[in-house]
């Protein structure tokens, strides 16, 4: 397949390069497109000059092993940037050999396992307390960015999901007390809809803020970007505001996502209601979430304490 493979119904012929971009056609966020195919470049440089459509299981062990150990010319992986390249392979080999597609004979990354990723995220979220320290310079800084933080907070958008909502993706509820926000590029490509409380509601609607976000204009076109900027922009000021007001932790947009889902579960949402939200596609990846929450409920230590209550109180007389 390096230079033509024929497809099974011999209908056309695909060179290596446009299978890649028909693959690649199937998803629609620049940034999943961008890294999966560089994670599939990086493979087919690997194999050198075996064709895409004859690599082996083998091969793909090898080049998983490769990422794991290191090169000469490349220093070792962590295992959540190598199931970063490894997953595009997988979907990769998954489409091509699917019976309508039949492109390859086989698919020899179906028993490639992706390294297990140790959950760092457990802690990376705000205090009530912090969330209002941030708020609250953001408000007086910069009402453009207090409605930044207040949309990933409230929503748990994406920082990608935020700089690509538009005016016209809000639409009223029946009663007009709230609304929903038609997320319509999710990951995966998926569109959910998400809530928009009614108190979040009557600020996006505010004449005054309106003039602001949208640089002292009155007019708002529908299809316009609430947030015409870029990720990184979002992720830098998040970051700097955080530390100008005194949160020592490394606070990142994501990390609002992480305090949006530790809230809800906290205050009585069900699991379904927040992969709902966040747009999980396995109710496993929200479930993560629980173990942060089931710490911060009252626990067996504090059993232990509350029958000592005489004892410690004693102690700290």
């Amino acid at each position: 397949m390096n230079a033509e493979r024929k497809l099974s119904n011999g209908a056309a012929v695909l060179d290596e390069e446009q299978v890649i971009q028909s693959f690649l056609a199937g998803y629609h966020r620049p940034n999943t497109i961008r890294n999966y195919e560089r994670a599939l470049r990086r493979f087919r440089t690997f194999i050198g000059e075996t064709p895409l459509g004859e690599a082996t299981w083998h091969d793909l062990e090898r080049y998983k092993s490769s990422l794991l150990r290191g090169t000469s010319a490349n220093k070792p992986l962590n295992a959540s940037t190598i199931a970063s390249l490894i997953a595009p392979l997988r979907s990769f080999y998954r489409w091509g050999s699917d019976a309508n597609i039949a492109l390859f004979s086989h698919n020899p990354a179906s028993s490639i396992r992706l390294p297990k990723v140790r959950v760092t995220s457990g802690h990376h979220f705000l205090t009530q307390r912090e969330l209002t320290e941030l708020l609250t310079y953001l408000n007086a800084k910069s009402v453009r960015e207090w409605m930044m933080v207040l949309y990933m907070v409230i929503l748990g958008l994406r920082v990608s999901e935020l700089v690509q909502m538009r005016w016209g993706d809000v639409v009223t509820d029946p009663l007009e007390s709230g609304a929903w926000l038609t997320v319509a590029d999710g990951k995966g490509g998926k569109t959910r809809q998400v809530k928009m409380p009614e108190a979040l509601w009557k600020l996006h609607n505010d004449p005054s803020i309106r003039l602001k976000l949208h640089g002292g204009s009155a007019h708002v076109n529908r299809q316009g970007r609430i947030f015409p900027i870029t990720s990184r922009q979002v992720e830098r000021i998040v970051n700097r505001a955080s530390r100008e007001c005194g949160i020592s932790k490394p606070v990142t947009p994501h990390w609002l996502r992480h305090t949006n889902a530790t809230m809800a579960l906290l205050n009585g949402a069900s699991l379904q209601q927040v992969q709902q939200t966040l747009g999980h596609v396995q109710i496993n990846t929200t479930q993560r979430y629980l173990h942060t929450v089931e710490l911060m409920k009252k626990a067996a230590p504090d059993f232990v304490a509350e029958s000592m209550h005489g004892v410690l109180k004693n102690v700290l007389l």
